[in-house]
């Protein structure tokens, strides 16, 4: 089967930092219990994908499947298999503990996939799974919003533009109450973030409590910090009202300063969407169920795609186009590829 990987950590101008592969595809035989196997279509690409790529080298003679995103339709399931059947349609964001999804033959657990959205098409359904799983897991996991509930309160989005704003903005109008302001720094981010139903939309790269200040909301109840945690934190902490609460998902390079946290008595959630397939978590179907509440709610129209640009099939030369494009951090929305160079299974 076609595929793309990498046999060394290279940076994203390199001309080799993604090749085309051909491996074995994956047999009925090999599928564990709750395993599919998806004919892959569509892809979208990740912050996640371009980190492991810089930081986790494969063995020597080794290739390495990136790939956190995936839209397909399923060719065959395992025999604990109850969710799904050969020929359906599925979204999912993969485990980070398995091989990617870059390639034309995935496995995947079912209790981690859902049905696509049938009113978009591949490439616009592969820019969502990842990042709606985050989105989903750090406003009613880990911030602890119910669903529903949110009046009079205030959650501030900042980097609300890139995939997981993108759709935090949407779920946090759609399903609750909370006022949502957006951060953005140049005017097609901020008219990107109203246009999904940001409230209001600040500047992450000016001071924060003036802006707040001036819209009439001088704390938030709830922060998502989404890029730039340990640039922006102490401001954070500022503008957070007492017993608030602070989630991020980006990495840091070293540890903030926590101590801040205490006199306001606030609390810190990190999100970590794979966390449940990393650990086979008793709870790991709530991805399932999450997938398939976000389908119908695109299917409704009260969500739509947060795709921005398809720059062409599956091949290494158009995924390390797209690394480099989320590289550069002026990501709006998602980037995705869709399709296989001619000759490739049927």
């Amino acid at each position: 089967m076609k595929a793309v990987g990498y046999t060394q950590s290279l940076p994203a101008e390199h001309p080799e930092v993604l090749i085309d592969l051909q491996l074995p595809a994956p047999t009925t035989q090999s599928l564990a219990p709750h395993d599919l196997l998806v004919a892959v279509q569509a892809v979208s690409v990740n912050p996640v994908d371009t980190k492991v790529r810089r930081n986790r080298a494969p063995q020597k003679g080794q290739a390495e499947v990136l790939g956190w995103d995936a839209v397909g339709h399923v060719l065959a399931v395992g025999d604990a298999v109850r969710l799904f059947k050969v020929g359906d349609r599925v979204w999912y964001a993969g485990s980070i503990v398995r091989p990617g999804a870059n390639a034309e033959r995935h496995v995947v657990d079912e209790r981690i996939v859902g049905r696509a959205p049938a009113n978009l098409s591949d490439a616009e359904a592969a820019a969502l799974p990842l990042t709606t799983i985050t989105a989903w897991e750090l406003l009613f996991d880990r911030l602890g919003v119910p669903q529903g509930g949110g009046a009079g309160q205030a959650l501030l989005i900042t980097g609300a533009a890139g995939g997981v704003g993108s759709i935090l903005i949407q779920l946090a109008r759609q399903l609750t109450q909370l006022t949502v302001i957006a951060t953005a720094s140049r005017a097609e981010t901020r008219d990107w973030c109203l246009s999904l139903g940001a409230h209001h939309v600040i500047d992450h790269s000016k001071a924060f409590a003036p802006q707040l200040q001036a819209i009439g909301l001088p704390q938030v109840d709830l922060v998502a910090s989404l890029t730039h945690t340990q640039q922006h934190f102490a401001q954070l902490v500022e503008v957070l009202a007492p017993q608030g609460k602070l989630g991020l998902i980006d990495d840091l390079s070293e540890a903030p300063d926590v101590r801040l946290l205490k006199g306001k008595s606030l609390s810190l959630h990190w999100e970590m969407m794979f966390a449940r397939s990393m650990y086979g978590t008793p709870d790991m179907v709530e991805q399932h169920r999450l997938l398939t509440a976000v389908a119908a709610l695109v299917e409704s129209g009260k969500i739509k795609t947060t795709w921005a640009q398809t720059v062409g099939a599956i091949n290494a030369a158009n995924l390390a186009q797209a690394h480099r494009l989320v590289e550069s951090g002026r990501m709006l929305g998602k980037v995705v590829l869709a399709g296989w160079p001619a000759s490739s299974l049927s």
